[in-house]
């Protein structure tokens, strides 16, 4: 897939960025679309496939990067804290794993998420720096990026704060996230439920067991995953919720899924729930194998894993930036993101396979 998808960026040499769409007839320039989240996701792809399988990705990882912040203008920040977030986990990572240094990035970036509490309002971190809108898919990513950066007293906070603010009462699911109460407005809770919600809880809650050894840790998790099972699995199977950046929300959950079969630490109930964890991410990545398409570029897997992929075509509606979030292409098998997405179940099933753990024993807690 990264041949399929990797080019030079605007011509600059020692430079790579995806295209967003394949086939296309037209990748990207200077200007153009490229999504800056979907692209950090696929550093942290990289880093896996260097894992898993005696491969050396370290200059494929670098290229990339040298196009991420080439194409961002010189700078690794954005307006969005989710956006940041997972940047800074997928440099941490890459430095972690392959050695791929970006110190004064990685700094930048968690100094970014770290400040963007707002106490006043009863904590959390917002979405995005234009408005107040706080929710999962920004505080998830931050704890977790706070919690292997050494900020852990922070991370915790983030960790409370959803578990106070964000919970489903019925369900036990991980709601969107809240516009709090100001001068002018009551507070208003968002009630959607998306999968990568769920994921980035587990991944923070786990991260900080890892780091505390707090007992509530593992409780959340454990209660978020019998939600998860019960609430949002089909046959054992991670849903899928279209293209754009929807198609991103499975793998991000089969990403975190397969952190806790791998990573979780000992306890009396520890093997019941890595194995819970790790069911959910070979079931889910034999269903989106067995319902790929395969092409002369490799495999193309759908945006649901469940449902047969169709042929990508360079035809009909390209994914658009709308709102603060990209709206899926018209044939949603084009969009990088749903195949990302595809690969990230695929290497989370290698490492619950290989028990490929994520941390090992020199950045042990």
């Amino acid at each position: 897939m990264g041949a399929r998808h990797l080019k030079r960026f605007a011509c600059l040499p020692g430079t790579r960025l995806a295209a967003i769409a394949w086939p296309s007839s037209m990748f990207p320039g200077a200007l153009g679309r490229w999504h800056y989240w979907w692209q950090a996701h696929l550093v942290d792809l990289l880093v896996d496939a260097a894992i898993h399988r005696p491969t050396a990705l370290a200059d494929d990882a670098q290229r990339l990067l040298r196009g991420i912040v080439a194409r961002n203008f010189g700078r690794w920040t954005n307006n969005y804290f989710d956006d940041m977030a997972w940047l800074g986990l997928a440099l941490e990572r890459a430095d972690r794993h392959l050695g791929v240094s970006r110190d004064a990035a990685l700094r930048t970036l968690t100094s970014r998420v770290y400040d963007a509490w707002v106490p006043h309002l009863g904590g959390g971190i917002p979405w995005r720096t234009m408005d107040l809108f706080f929710n999962a898919p920004a505080n998830g990513p931050a704890a977790i990026l706070l919690a292997r950066t050494g900020h852990v007293d922070r991370a915790v906070e983030m960790a409370d704060w959803m578990d106070v603010n964000l919970v489903d009462d019925t369900t036990g699911l991980i709601l969107d996230g809240v516009h709090p109460a100001l001068a002018d407005s009551p507070r208003r809770l968002v009630p959607d439920v998306y999968t990568y919600c769920q994921g980035v809880v587990l991944g923070s809650e786990l991260e900080l067991l890892r780091r505390t050894g707090d007992a509530v840790h593992r409780e959340r998790l454990d209660r978020l995953l019998h939600a998860v099972e019960n609430h949002v699995c089909d046959d054992g199977v991670i849903p899928g919720a279209g293209g754009g950046d929807g198609g991103l929300f499975a793998g991000i959950l089969a990403r975190n899924l397969a952190l806790i079969a791998t990573d979780l630490p000992d306890s009396a109930d520890g093997d019941a729930i890595r194995s819970r964890a790790a069911a959910i991410v070979t079931t889910s990545a034999a269903a989106a194998w067995t319902h790929r398409h395969d092409t002369d570029q490799g495999p193309v897997f759908g945006p649901d894993w469940r449902q047969q992929a169709h042929p990508p075509r360079d035809e009909g509606r390209k994914s658009q930036f709308s709102a603060g979030s990209v709206r899926s292409s018209q044939i949603p098998e084009r969009d990088l993101s749903v195949q990302l997405s595809g690969w990230m179940v695929l290497e989370a099933a290698a490492a619950v396979t290989l028990n490929a753990s994520e941390h090992d024993e020199t950045d042990a807690p």
